[in-house]
């Protein structure tokens, strides 16, 4: 009789430990943080970039993104994706998130939704380095062959300008550039800080950045998620707020000096 209570005994310990460990399993698995795919650009410097040393995409968009989901509680997958891209790969669910430096509008509203401001900027007006012009508004250059990067607001507003030549379009601000410094066209219009940035470390010969020139077109910079998927924009919001208050992002945005 008492060998087989000591059995029995034995019988129920074990059942109870395997089911400490399955639920444990179990809420291990639960609690385990979401990753969201990131979609970033290769070519805007200092917000995303290639660091071909690591073969990584790095940035003050990426810090930024990154320092969100740890605030978030969610992880991120940084994948690269051409601007132009970048839209359609998210509304295809490629990506969950695209974190690069794209500027809110009331088009692109239409279509995704965009997270609370993390910067906010204008655009700048590149011209060759021996064009000695104090361009102050878009006016000055009717008449003349000007270009943008494929799928910005500045592209479109050259083109509701209506006033040039012609206006090209270019995959990358480094093909716009080289054309610029050749004096294939006569100015560019792109990302001011992507530009000055890009200036500084002296990475486009033969053009400048026009200091006199006034952006009209300045909008926020913020993360961006599918149309209504309002879960996901939640925990972003909720995220931003903490990296504001605790200094984060302004720690991110002086360490890329913009």
């Amino acid at each position: 009789m008492n060998r087989i209570v000591r059995h029995l005994h034995r019988l129920a310990l074990g059942l109870c430990i395997a089911g400490s460990a399955a639920l444990a399993m179990a809420q291990g698995t639960a609690s385990a943080p979401p990753t969201y795919n990131v979609g970033a650009t290769a070519t805007g410097v200092p917000f995303t970039f290639l660091d071909v040393k690591t073969n990584t995409i790095q940035g003050m968009m990426v810090d930024t993104v990154t320092a969100v989901g740890k605030a978030g509680g969610f992880n991120v997958n940084v994948q690269q994706t051409v601007f132009s891209a970048l839209i359609p790969s998210l509304t295809a669910r490629k990506i969950d998130i695209v974190s690069a430096a794209m500027l809110k509008t009331a088009a692109r509203q239409e279509v995704v939704d965009f997270s609370d401001p993390v910067y906010s900027y204008g655009e700048g007006l590149i011209v060759k380095a021996d064009d000695t012009r104090a361009y102050v508004s878009l006016d000055e250059l009717k008449g003349e062959v000007v270009g943008a990067q494929v799928g910005t607001v500045f592209l479109d507003m050259l083109n509701k300008k209506g006033i040039f030549k012609e206006v090209r379009s270019y995959d990358s601000v480094a093909d716009m550039t080289r054309d610029l410094s050749l004096g294939r066209i006569k100015a560019g219009l792109g990302d001011q800080p992507i530009m000055a940035y890009q200036l500084r470390q002296n990475t486009f010969p033969g053009v400048k950045l026009v200091d006199s020139y006034k952006p009209v077109n300045v909008g926020d910079v913020c993360l961006v998620v599918r149309k209504g998927d309002t879960e996901t924009m939640a925990r972003i919001n909720k995220a931003i707020a903490t990296v504001k208050a605790d200094g984060t992002l302004a720690k991110i945005v002086q360490k890329w000096g913009i």
